[in-house]
């Protein structure tokens, strides 16, 4: 019989994990369809954002189970080549950092270097761990060379946090750290836009911002309080906000997802988006993958929660997906991890052996 801490045990815990997972994202999809049939919205963008992280994740499941090194190197080669390609590839009109692309090209960049970290760390040969972290280091550095700040300080942190990441025994303090990174932030644009930090911390902080973000932030705290409960529909923002209207370059988003959620789906919207987030550091405290894989890909992950907080990052599907795919590959089993205690627990049983 298996005990409570066997390999039963794990794979139990990460089906519990895996559905929850899927309870979650069903959710957000669920509530999307009920928010637009109230106000008359178009949930297409939510929904997919959805399809875009489950197929992500399903696909970074299944090659980090069959290949651990080569599946985050070709994913973090992807995400830098997607970031090159950055605003070619993608329509719409042009915005300043983190506006927009600039804002997208971050997050692709932070992902592609938290992928070539995580290749890097689950490489056991030198031979192929130095190529993978000079991967990570020049990923970083195309950030520079892009021009795009919030993206090298991104990079960077997630650099650090991999190396420091190889010291740690317990994955359960990091875990909460990252979290408390992003809950700080997201509290602080609500600080911004609500206006109660002391006049010269919220002057500095709309300097560096933007006074066009803070308006449409403003405006979708305005919609949260005339609607907590439903919001004014999916895709309505740019309808109902005046600053939206006023820009130059209009495309009807508050550059923040969790303003967009609560402005377009009310409160449970957002509770809804913070779940998401909660699942996925959850998944990495229980995944079977090294402290340092998982805490890796909780700091990319976390880089890339800090860009969709001031920025439009989540709009793009290439980064929802990567998101997903970078998620699965830190929560993947690697087959050959099932293949090394076959051997082993067969003798423990006493089973006979194939020659």
């Amino acid at each position: 019989m298996a005990s409570a801490t066997g390999p039963d045990a794990d794979s139990e815990r990460r089906n519990v994990s895996d559905a929850v997972g899927v309870a979650v994202l069903g959710a957000c999809a669920a509530w999307s369809l009920i928010t637009a049939a109230m106000h008359d919205g178009r949930p297409e963008g939510v929904l997919l954002a959805v399809l875009a992280v489950s197929a992500g994740y399903a696909s970074g499941r299944i090659s980090g189970a069959l290949v651990p090194v080569a599946a985050p190197c070709a994913g973090a080669l992807a995400g830098l080549g997607l970031a090159l390609a950055e605003p070619r590839i993608a329509p719409g009109p042009q915005f300043d950092a983190p506006l927009g692309h600039a804002g997208a090209t971050a997050a692709l960049l932070t992902l592609a270097a938290g992928s070539a970290c995580c290749a890097a760390r689950a490489a056991s040969a030198p031979v192929v761990r130095v190529p993978l972290w000079l991967l990570a280091v020049g990923i970083t550095g195309t950030a520079l060379v892009l021009g795009s700040d919030s993206g090298f300080v991104l990079c960077t942190a997630v650099l650090l946090c991999s190396l420091a990441a190889g010291r740690m025994r317990h994955r359960g303090l990091g875990v909460v750290g990252l979290g408390l990174a992003a809950a700080l932030v997201a509290g602080a644009t609500w600080a911004v836009a609500g206006n109660v930090l002391p006049g010269g911390l919220t002057e500095s902080l709309e300097g560096q911002l933007g006074p066009h973000r803070v308006r449409l932030w403003q405006d979708a705290l305005h919609m949260a309080h005339r609607d907590s409960g439903l919001g004014v529909g999916p895709g309505r923002f740019g309808e109902l906000s005046n600053a939206a209207a006023e820009a130059l370059l209009p495309d009807g988003k508050p550059h923040s997802a969790p303003f967009q959620m609560v402005a377009e789906q009310g409160v449970v919207g957002v509770l809804l988006l913070a779940a998401a987030f909660c699942w996925v550091l959850h998944a990495l405290w229980r995944t079977p993958r090294p402290t340092p894989v998982a805490l890796t890909a909780g700091a990319a992950l976390t880089g890339l929660a800090v860009i969709a907080s001031v920025g439009d990052a989540l709009s793009f599907t290439a980064v929802t997906a990567g998101a997903g795919f970078l998620a699965g590959l830190a929560t993947a089993h690697p087959v050959a991890d099932d293949a090394s205690h076959t051997v082993p627990e067969a003798r423990a049983r006493g089973d006979r052996l194939a020659p």
